[in-house]
């Protein structure tokens, strides 16, 4: 059966509140044929996202209509796999809610998308083969895995030459980002071989977007600063630099940059590195 992924706004609610909405869901969803399996919680923000199992949307939506009222402001169908690349890693309580490390903490569902390329990639093939391209892509992948591990990353999908990873802290991610150039950099320097450099792009957003997309302009958008950023640069969404406020993270701001797919220019920053 399809999968679903709905948004609520519920300002001023608070995690009983919504406990309570989703034990109603449980009592009432066979009616529908439906599974509502968790949900994630933005308390700051009061938005709801259920993920849940049904015929269709309309199924969906009747369970909450039915047991408390609360409709969703959007119903989305989502790719289960891709779902859960980028929400997954937490762990669901008896309740339904999705948490981190403890009960007490709870998942937002906000996530930070990165993603990583090969700088010339496809001429790297041409001057090395494919043997020599897939071993400078195998100290890439392995780089970037040991980083997204030491950091909280979660691996979405691999992109052939690249990688795309979300992670539940904007600043987790920026340490990732940091991580991965410079363990690159010291492979380089160490080694007598190809001189490898990657860009990297880094978006923050919610899981359903004002476009009622699945992370459609953030996933975007990190993609598109990735192919914007120079070899060895990591450029950042407004996003991103708000989430990292206060945090001791340093940025260079470059003003609004065209990006394909985006009709109006984008703030960009570059990601500094080391002590702000």
């Amino acid at each position: 059966m399809p999968h679903f992924i709905d948004v609520h706004h519920l300002q001023g609610a608070t995690y009983g509140d919504v406990t309570k909405a989703h034990a109603a869901d449980l009592e009432v969803q066979a009616k529908y044929g439906v599974n509502y399996v968790k949900y994630w919680f933005n308390e700051s923000s009061g938005k709801v996202f259920c993920f849940c199992v049904a015929p269709d949307a309309e199924a969906a939506e009747r369970v909450h209509r039915e047991a408390h009222g609360l409709a969703a402001e959007r119903i989305i169908e989502v790719d289960p796999d891709f779902a859960d690349g980028i929400l997954g890693g937490g762990t669901v309580s008896p309740t339904g809610e999705v948490y981190l490390d403890a009960p007490e903490r709870c998942d937002p569902g906000q996530r930070t998308i990165l993603f990583t390329d090969i700088v010339g990639s496809t001429a790297m093939t041409q001057r090395l083969g494919d043997a020599g391209a897939m071993a400078v892509l195998d100290v890439h992948d392995s780089i970037v895995r040991r980083a997204l591990a030491a950091t909280g990353g979660r691996e979405v999908k691999h992109l052939g030459d690249g990688i795309m990873a979300a992670f539940v802290s904007a600043v987790n991610a920026l340490h990732g980002a940091a991580a991965i150039q410079a363990a690159l950099a010291d492979h380089v320097a160490r080694s007598a071989g190809e001189p490898v450099q990657i860009r990297i792009g880094v978006a923050s957003g919610d899981p359903v977007e004002r476009n009622g997309d699945f992370f459609g302009s953030t996933v975007q958008l990190a993609a598109r600063l990735c192919a914007y950023a120079q070899p060895g640069q990591t450029l950042v969404s407004t996003s991103v630099t708000e989430a990292c406020a206060g945090a001791g993270v340093a940025f260079a701001p470059i003003g609004e940059v065209p990006l394909k797919g985006f009709e109006q220019p984008v703030a960009a920053h570059v990601f500094l590195p080391g002590p702000a």
